[in-house]
Parts: C-alpha cells; sequence; structure tokens
C-alpha cells in the first residue's frame, strides 16, 4: 500500500478514524483527524501551538472554547447534501470541548500558528461556492477557510464530483518554495464517495517521476500529497466528495499547471 494513502480505520475510544500528523506524514504544516462521534458524546481537544479549523462533514453539535461558545451548530446531516457546512476556527494554545448533538462526522485541521485571531463560527452563508470547470471535468467547490479570510496559515476548501468527472485537474502542483508562480502548501485529501462501497482514483506524481503513484481511494480514506501533481478521477455510478487541508510557509495558494494539460483549461478544449 502506498505511503501516501490513510486508510480509514475503526474508531477508537475517542471515535478517532483519521489521524495524519507531521510526523507520520513526513512533511512540516498539516495535520487532519476525522471523529465519528455519537449523539450525546463528547470531545476535548487542545490547539496548543497550532490553529484548528473544526468542519462539521455531518451532523449536529455545540462548540465551545475558554472564550467563546457557538451552541446548536450544523445543519447537513450527510456531505453530499452539497450545502456549505458549519465550521469553527480555533486559535492557538486554546482548549476546545465538542458535544455531539447527533451522530457527527467532524474534520479536524491542523497548521503551525503564532499568531492571536480569536476564535470564529464560520457560517455556511460566509462560505462562497464556485462551480469550476467544463465538460467532463467539472466541480462545485465550498471555500471554507481561503486564502482571503483571516487565519495564520490554514487553507480548507471542500469539492465535490459528479461520477465519471476528474477534479483537482488539469494536473497541478504547489511544491516551489523558490518559484514566483508558486507556493509551498502540503495538501490533504478526504475522501468521501456516495453510494459509501464506492471508490474514485487519485494519482500523485512530479515531472521527474521520482514519486509516481495511483491509488484506489474509498469512502473515508486520506491522501497525502506532500509535492507534485494530483489528480482525482471518479467512476461510474459515485459520486465524489472531499476535504482539502492545505498549509505551507506562505499562505497564498499559487500554483502551475502540468504543461501537457494545460489546454484542457482553454477554448481550444471542445466540450462547452
Amino acid at each position: 500500500m502506498s505511503s501516501l494513502l490513510s486508510k480509514c480505520q475503526k474508531p477508537d475510544a475517542q471515535g478517532r478514524v483519521q489521524h495524519v500528523t507531521p510526523e507520520n506524514a513526513g512533511w512540516e504544516y498539516v495535520g487532519f483527524d476525522v471523529y465519528q462521534l455519537n449523539a450525546g458524546q463528547s470531545l476535548t481537544l487542545q490547539s496548543d501551538g497550532n490553529e484548528l479549523c473544526l468542519v462539521l462533514v455531518a451532523g449536529l453539535a455545540s462548540v465551545s472554547t475558554s472564550k467563546a461558545e457557538f451552541p446548536h451548530i450544523g445543519k447537513r446531516m450527510s456531505p453530499f447534501e452539497r450545502v456549505p457546512p458549519y465550521s469553527v476556527y480555533v486559535p492557538h494554545h486554546e482548549r476546545v470541548n465538542v458535544l455531539a448533538e447527533s451522530d457527527l462526522e467532524l474534520a479536524v485541521c491542523r497548521s503551525p500558528s503564532a499568531g492571536s485571531l480569536p476564535a470564529r463560527l464560520i457560517s455556511p452563508e460566509e462560505v462562497g461556492v464556485e462551480h469550476r470547470g467544463k465538460g467532463r471535468n467539472k466541480r462545485r467547490v465550498h471555500n471554507i477557510l481561503p486564502d482571503s479570510e483571516p487565519a495564520d496559515s490554514l487553507l480548507v476548501v471542500e469539492v465535490y464530483t459528479a461520477e465519471g468527472d476528474t477534479s483537482s485537474y488539469p494536473s497541478h502542483k504547489h511544491d516551489d518554495k523558490n518559484s514566483p508562480d508558486e507556493t509551498y502548501l502540503e495538501e490533504s485529501y478526504y475522501h468521501r464517495l456516495d453510494p459509501a462501497q464506492g471508490f474514485c482514483m487519485q494519482r500523485v506524481y512530479t515531472d521527474d517521476r521520482s514519486l509516481d503513484e495511483c491509488m484506489a481511494v474509498y469512502n473515508g480514506d486520506v491522501v497525502k500529497v506532500p509535492r507534485g501533481y494530483h489528480p482525482v478521477a471518479t467512476l461510474a455510478g459515485y459520486d465524489s466528495y472531499y476535504l482539502n487541508v492545505m498549509a505551507g510557509p506562505v499562505r497564498k495558494w499559487k500554483f502551475t499547471w502540468e504543461k501537457d494539460h494545460a489546454w484542457i483549461n482553454s477554448d481550444h478544449y471542445p466540450k462547452g
């Protein structure tokens, strides 16, 4: 199995089913956990030296920190309802309490922080919705924590791709710390499939093919993208959702297309 693929696990005592850290990913910035909590179950988190973005992927909850309370938040009971989620931004050196008010699928996105931003609610109305691409390369994007909104290093977005379509495509990368055209951003992909028994394909590769991995990704799996291009392709019968977390030394999403496939963005691509 690829070292870039983190398989979904059975819930531990806290309900955690995914646990990606800079240490086990072999990088510097991105941390990512997923919890599956039962109604009435509570969870306590410490942000330590990181900022957090708690995304309610599905379900209802109350969230509190030492300085703020966000009671009775949540709306969608499945990410495939395709409405933006409720999320909570939490600064570093905070204690967070989460009470699940229904069965809850909670994503916890982390990256290093030295700032002093306050905790805040990110409501569905504050999430920018985009429709990108054309032909078989269309997707719906929810910008939960884009670089236009305040944070120290985290970028968080969720993407929907219909059966048989591609996304994160044409292939692009953001791994060069010294390029005027790119920012260095590590990235994780938390995948969900509808129906849940499905799978999609994701490839991670570099120009020189020193990294070139293609993975069959099932419901609840995480793909780690330390560098290189990282397109996703869905299969007939199964719609795709993924939650992206990106972070790096500069909080800006700047990338370059793979030259061979950049033409798909142009007017020469025949599908309208």
